[in-house]
């Protein structure tokens, strides 16, 4: 991605704007409902179930679409994976105080959010709370499983619409890692499968491959300040699905 378009990228946007004008609210709702699932994530590795997790998840991004979260966002180094990162804890955090206040003065059990750090067993067996650390790589790891979801989704979406459809279903496993990409045997099948060459099913994964690194390349550029940081981010989230 070049200089001349990097500044219309959407967090760019919204960073330059503050969230004051419309395009900057737009593309802020695009960045939020594309990266839904990290707090989800989060907020489940702080002990919430599931619906309880995603109703507060709702109500943490009516608060950031509101307009009045983003004043410590900094357009020379701020990442929107690390302004959402520190958004939700700060409201992880409130919400665990509000709770507490809650139970101490409405004479109501209240269950704070990282309840699950005074979770037993039926058997009484103390259950660890996992470390802010967990919960941080468990936001980072669906972050990156996200990037990737929505780098698929754009090269289905051009192969589709390209006629190519087979190809993508046929050659899918060779992004996944499903396919054993060494296997002469397998790409024999696959080039059987899509009525050409051993030799043009080759071509036809390098060039899948390359776009589906473009696409990704693509995507977290929309979530970074300057185009240096792509590299950056790229091996961050790498190293966290390894690590995973």
């Amino acid at each position: 991605m070049s200089a001349s378009n990097f500044a219309a990228t959407r967090w760019t946007l919204v960073v330059q704007a503050r969230g004051s004008d419309t395009a900057a609210q737009a593309a802020l709702s695009e960045l939020c409902a594309a990266y839904y699932e990290p707090v989800v994530a989060f907020l489940r590795a702080a002990g919430r179930t599931e619906d309880v997790a995603r109703e507060l998840t709702h109500d943490f991004f009516a608060r950031v679409l509101g307009g009045h979260s983003l004043a410590g966002a900094d357009a020379a180094r701020g990442r929107f994976r690390s302004y959402l990162l520190g958004a939700v804890k700060h409201f992880a955090a409130d919400q665990k105080d509000r709770a507490f206040a809650e139970k101490r003065g409405g004479g109501q059990e209240a269950v704070p959010l990282d309840h699950a750090s005074s979770n037993t067993t039926g058997a009484g067996v103390q259950i660890a709370a996992p470390t802010v650390a967990e919960q941080e790589h468990n936001f980072d790891r669906h972050w990156a499983l996200t990037v990737i979801a929505r780098a698929l989704n754009i090269v289905e979406a051009e192969l589709r619409e390209a006629g190519k459809g087979a190809h993508f279903d046929t050659l899918k496993p060779w992004l996944s890692g499903s396919a054993d990409s060494a296997s002469e045997s397998t790409q024999a099948d696959a080039a059987q499968s899509l009525g050409i060459s051993d030799g043009a099913v080759k071509v036809a994964i390098h060039r899948l491959r390359q776009r589906f690194r473009e696409a990704v390349r693509v995507e977290i550029a929309q979530t970074v300040p300057a185009d240096a940081d792509v590299d950056d981010e790229l091996r961050h989230l790498l190293a966290v699905l390894i690590a995973s």
